[in-house]
């Protein structure tokens, strides 16, 4: 059995499944409810109670559920499935990097925390002009496709005023991307932005980012230089040389 609780609440649709789950379940109940959440919403994120496990779906289920998701492919924004199963969330976990949204796992214990992951925002890109042409932004947290969607908005403002800029790019506080989509989503900042660009100080402790700086500057043609953590005004002061 398949219920739904539209909640409209940061556009989350509330799915809970019981055992059994049959393909009637989606066709009758689930894939009306996503496309009517769609479209009000353009995007949706779901949160998926499952208290059923893999032999509680019947193969045509499996079926739907496989079609569903490729039909609505860009259209879900944040996911959350909330079982005690714990074949289904390491499944689950193994495919959401391909998944083009984040992806949550939670106990039934954590159906509140689910709720709130859902509503809060994963991460943010945080934008200050600092002086002689530098843009400061600095990446926190987890970083979803909503993060560089409203942080373009921002940079295509600036852009606008300011022919070439230096960018100062504070890695200290970044927890990576949500899925393959996100990731996507930064690369098109970066390409969009990349001849304006004079010059970019990075500055973080991991250590992929080093690495990064030096793949970024063949791809993109601007002089880049990689920052320890701790060199955050060194970073600053080269900028500004």
């Amino acid at each position: 059995m398949i219920e739904i609780d539209p909640t409209d609440d940061h556009g989350i649709l509330e799915i809970r499944m019981t055992p059994p789950v049959t393909d009637a379940d989606y066709t009758d109940t689930l894939i009306p409810a996503i496309d009517a959440a769609i479209a009000r919403n353009d995007r949706v994120r779901i949160l998926a109670i499952v208290e059923a496990g893999f032999s509680d779906f019947t193969l045509g289920a499996m079926l739907k559920d496989a079609r569903t998701g490729l039909k609505h492919w860009r259209g879900f924004d944040r996911a959350a499935l909330v079982t005690d199963n714990s074949a289904m969330r390491n499944a689950v976990g193994a495919f959401s990097i391909f998944l083009p949204c984040p992806v949550g796992k939670f106990a039934m214990a954590e159906l509140e925390d689910a709720r709130r992951w859902l509503r809060e925002s994963l991460g943010t890109i945080q934008q200050q002009e600092i002086g002689d042409g530098i843009l400061h932004l600095s990446l926190r947290g987890k970083l979803d496709g909503e993060a560089y969607a409203n942080d373009l908005e921002d940079l295509n403002r600036y852009m606008a005023q300011h022919e070439k800029l230096r960018l100062l790019i504070d890695l200290r506080d970044f927890d990576g991307w949500q899925g393959f989509g996100a990731l996507k989503d930064h690369f098109d900042l970066v390409r969009g932005h990349a001849s304006r660009v004079e010059r970019a100080a990075i500055v973080g402790t991991a250590g992929w980012q080093e690495m990064a700086v030096g793949i970024g500057k063949r791809a993109f043609g601007f002089d880049a230089r990689h920052f320890d953590g701790s060199e955050f005004d060194k970073a600053q002061d080269w900028l500004a040389a």
